[in-house]
């Protein structure tokens, strides 16, 4: 099976030597330190009990890897333009395309029955650029579960191996949870993708701002009976707006904040902040609030953080 994971960093460095440990011929679109890694030494994936070594094709010109049978998304939400944009050579006519992304994806209710069937989310798609680039009858949404870090260009650090993938179930994630199993990565499917979608979002939503306002890691922030009841606030309230969706999500509150409160995992957002890169905002916290008032569900906490947070970011320049 042919697969070009577009985005190379640390998720999709990870997926990309878990496709290869389990047979698949991977290629990769990425850029930087990491490409020039990647095409001199290969990729490298550090797990807790081994590491994964292997070659991949790397270029940041997808006209150069072909047509695949799939390809897996994993940039971040601020790239989706960039992706509509070059995406085009490595589409058949049966590729489908795996956003295994945090948020919200741009397709959430084309193609869906449910409330707001059919609507379009401009703030993740402007102009339709990925509709038209790619449409959603090839899009299968995943949700991934792995603390992953870019420890040297080409080297991925896996902290919490082996890593969990969810897909949209179908015909097209089976095919492709193939060679992820074989490569060691749990893989489910499941016909309540949206439920999927917003269990994660809760877990990014209730400790992304904090970490992003506190500086800190969730070991940190959680510290505090502040931060905790923060955190169980807003848990209630993105429970509500999936809720006004269609979607059930019971998170276990006592025990997410049991597990969380010993993490010293930096979020992904907080290290883009850090770093200068261009940060998830409204995939993760701007979109869920425009649905929030699509649903009349109150936010006041929510609405009170996301505008701390968009000030953050744009002090740094970054929104």
């Amino acid at each position: 099976m042919k697969v070009c994971v577009y985005g190379a960093g640390a998720i999709g460095g990870h997926i990309a030597g878990r496709l290869a440990q389990g047979g698949a011929e991977v290629s990769v679109v990425a850029r930087g330190a990491n490409l020039e890694a990647y095409r001199n030494h290969g990729l490298r994936v550090r797990l807790p009990d081994g590491e994964i070594q292997a070659k991949v094709r790397a270029s940041s010109d997808p006209a150069e890897l072909g047509r695949q049978d799939a390809v897996v998304v994993t940039v971040k939400a601020p790239s989706l333009s960039d992706v509509a944009a070059a995406i085009g050579p490595l589409l058949g006519p049966d590729t489908k395309v795996v956003f295994a992304m945090n948020g919200i994806p741009w397709f959430y209710f084309l193609g869906e029955g449910g409330p707001h069937a059919g609507m379009r989310l401009p703030k993740l798609d402007p102009g339709g650029a990925l509709e038209r680039a790619i449409g959603p009858e090839r899009a299968i949404a995943g949700v991934v579960y792995s603390s992953c870090t870019v420890r040297e260009p080409g080297m991925i650090e896996v902290e919490n191996a082996p890593g969990r993938l969810v897909l949209a179930q179908g015909e097209a994630a089976d095919r492709l949870a193939v060679p992820l199993r074989a490569g060691g990565l749990i893989v489910e499917t499941t016909d309540r993708i949206h439920d999927a979608i917003w269990s994660k979002l809760l877990m990014n939503m209730s400790s992304g701002p904090l970490a992003i306002l506190t500086g800190a890691t969730p070991s940190g922030f959680y510290a505090e009976e502040g931060c905790r009841e923060a955190s169980r606030t807003i848990l209630r309230e993105g429970t509500a707006i999936a809720a006004s969706l269609g979607c059930t999500v019971r998170p276990d509150v006592k025990s997410r904040l049991k597990n969380f409160s010993r993490s010293r995992h930096k979020a992904s957002i907080l290290q883009d902040l850090e770093l200068g890169r261009p940060m998830e905002i409204e995939a993760l916290y701007g979109v869920p609030l425009d649905l929030a008032r699509l649903g009349g569900v109150p936010t006041p906490l929510l609405d009170i953080l996301v505008a701390m947070v968009r000030v953050r970011a744009r002090e740094a320049g970054l929104y």
